[in-house]
């Protein structure tokens, strides 16, 4: 039984080799995972036959593995894609401050919201950065690019909506007239 992390780095694959670095760059924009998560479920996917990799030699580095599917490999992705998916996890550290926001004063907790309101221009800008390189013509159901482009645009649209929270939020707490 494979997890959730293991069949998209397969569905990674069944788009383009990889090295289990690139991997983790373009998995990043929708799923949280670090070399410590990916190299050793490569190393298994590898041992029971969904991956298959060959070593490229590099100067002033060590060789790199480029990993591609197996035929059983697609074949594992294409059932899971028939599953329905699980409900998402959301893990938010500001989420859980928020929900104790009424212990502290306003200029303790404006800036939490203000820190948040940078970082989701920062994702956006990067989103949209990602989303310039998809040309107009692959932005259609029946491309390799189509996952890309509906998943940029779902970060864009979560992004945006965060940020209308975070001000929201930080209206709220600026018109109070007492500390939180």
């Amino acid at each position: 039984m494979l997890n959730t992390l293991s069949y998209g780095l397969l569905g990674l694959l069944a788009r383009e080799s990889c090295s289990g670095y690139d991997l983790m760059l373009r998995i990043q924009p929708f799923w949280q995972a670090k070399h410590s998560q990916i190299y050793p479920l490569l190393a298994k996917l590898e041992r029971e036959g969904f991956v298959q990799f060959v070593r490229i030699e590099q100067r002033d580095k060590p060789d790199k593995k480029v990993y591609s599917i197996t035929d059983s490999g697609r074949k594992a992705v294409m059932d899971w894609l028939g599953e329905a998916p699980a409900e998402a996890a959301t893990r938010d550290e500001l989420s859980l401050k928020a929900q104790c926001i009424w212990m502290t004063d306003r200029n303790i907790a404006i800036p939490l919201f203000l820190t948040r309101l940078k970082q989701l221009d920062t994702k956006i800008a990067y989103y949209e950065k990602l989303l310039s390189r998809i040309p107009e013509n692959e932005r259609h159901a029946h491309s390799l690019h189509f996952g890309d482009y509906i998943l940029l645009n779902r970060a864009i649209t979560l992004a945006e909506a965060q940020i209308k929270w975070c001000r929201w939020v930080v209206s709220m707490l600026e018109s109070t007239n007492e500390d939180v």
